[in-house]
């Protein structure tokens, strides 16, 4: 085996086997909660207790890693998180869940900042590109199978313990890799006010990227629940929508490259309102139709992400690629956080089809802004990269084009990836 590919293995492994974890507990949490008679308001404070902890962890993590090494801190990341999933098997009540999964939130925070700065580390500008596809696959993989491996078990306890497992499973090919650390590099940040200086239009779309695909996918299947469809349906739903999420990414890209990133978000944005109103409508139909709409729903919302990025690298130096991806990490990670409750608590007084509505509202919000920027401010010639995002909801890490080595951020994110090869 290559050298080079013995080196990143190790990290795909831990990743693949931690995303499978993951997807499961996108589907657990809400159908278990639902089970027991909570309300969407406290199913959405729970799913905001995890991107409210990831959040936390793009702040703070990078001062583990920096204090113990990538190693040991990947081991510890997903030693705690399996913790928290073991304890998650003796209460559901939602509080502590919320404690649990923002604690789980921040750990896993750290074991994609390790991951992503391994791989940087590990590869060059010749490889850079195939090594994060295959980040990528491997990521989105992992996420799309999840839901059908909870469908398998059909039990919420026997799936934390399986979650559990999984964790700890996924820290061993990093802890007994010969491999040696990566350097670390120095520190740079990129605020947010910088951010929506640098581009409004891009941090804006980053922010609703995080807020609206975080709610979609905490609460669609407390939608599908409360309209009678099977709670063994559902991982085949979500599995579905993640799927598609990740086919429709290098298309996106390639056209936005193409005929530009804001085009491309009016386009994205406009088939996400027409979606999500029929979505507010349709709740009763057969569950394929719900699973066609699902599909088109992640489909036009998961690039967002990207597109947002994109416009904001469009207007950065080179040399700050790899702090602005931090920040728009942490922008993202701002939405995520306060997309479920919000949607939960419009959910718990206005019914499970509001949910639908409330994106419809937010998604045409942002289409006006979109459109304003667009008169106000000329577009700029696409030289960076399509920036595809990874999974929703257990994170959408920035994933960007640097044209060196990336050294770890203390901001808590990486930049990654390739050229124009994306």
């Amino acid at each position: 085996m290559p050298s080079r590919f013995a080196a990143i293995v190790p990290v795909l492994l831990g990743v693949l086997i931690a995303e499978l974890a993951l997807g499961m507990m996108t589907t657990l949490i809400p159908l278990d909660l639902a089970a027991n008679g909570l309300k969407a308001g406290a199913i959405g404070m729970v799913g905001s207790g995890y991107f409210l902890g990831f959040l936390l962890g793009t702040l703070t993590c990078a001062r583990l890693v920096r204090a113990v090494g990538h190693i040991r801190a990947f081991a510890v990341f997903l030693a705690l998180a399996a913790d928290c999933a073991l304890l998650m098997t003796f209460t559901h009540q939602p509080l502590i869940w919320t404690g649990l999964r923002l604690v789980m939130g921040w750990q896993l925070s750290g074991m994609f900042l390790v991951a992503e700065s391994w791989l940087n580390d590990k590869t060059d500008n010749a490889t850079r590109g195939r090594t994060f596809g295959a980040y990528l696959l491997v990521s989105w993989g992992g996420a799309a199978l999840g839901p059908l491996a909870y469908g398998l078990l059909r039990d919420a306890d026997r799936s934390l313990i399986m979650v559990g497992l999984a964790f700890a499973t996924a820290l061993l090919p990093m802890a007994l890799t010969p491999v040696s650390n990566p350097p670390l590099g120095e520190r740079r940040r990129f605020s947010l006010k910088r951010l929506f200086n640098t581009s409004p239009m891009g941090a804006t779309c980053v922010i609703a990227s995080g807020f609206v695909n975080s709610s979609f996918y905490t609460l669609a299947p407390v939608y599908l629940e409360r309209h009678g469809h099977s709670p063994h349906q559902i991982p085949d739903f979500l599995s579905a929508a993640l799927i598609a999420a990740l086919i429709v990414q290098y298309p996106v890209g390639m056209a936005a490259d193409r005929f530009g990133r804001r085009p491309m978000t009016v386009v994205a944005l406009s088939l996400a309102v027409l979606v999500s109103i029929l979505f507010s409508l349709l709740g009763s139909a057969p569950f394929w139709v719900l699973i066609l709409l699902g599909c088109l729903l992640a489909g036009v919302t998961a690039p967002l992400y990207g597109l947002g990025a994109g416009q904001t690298n469009d207007r950065v130096a080179r040399s700050d690629y790899v702090a602005a991806s931090g920040g728009l990490l942490f922008a993202w990670a701002i939405g995520s956080s306060f997309g479920p409750i919000v949607a939960g608590i419009i959910m718990a007084h206005a019914g499970v089809n509001a949910l639908f509505v409330f994106l419809a509202v937010a998604l045409l919000a942002l289409s006006g802004f979109t459109l304003l920027r667009i008169r106000l401010r000329p577009g700029v010639p696409s030289e960076s990269a399509y920036v595809p995002a990874r999974a929703a909801p257990p994170q959408l890490a920035a994933l960007d084009a640097p044209l060196q080595d990336a050294p770890l951020q203390d901001d808590g994110a990486e930049a990654s990836g390739s050229g124009n090869n994306r």
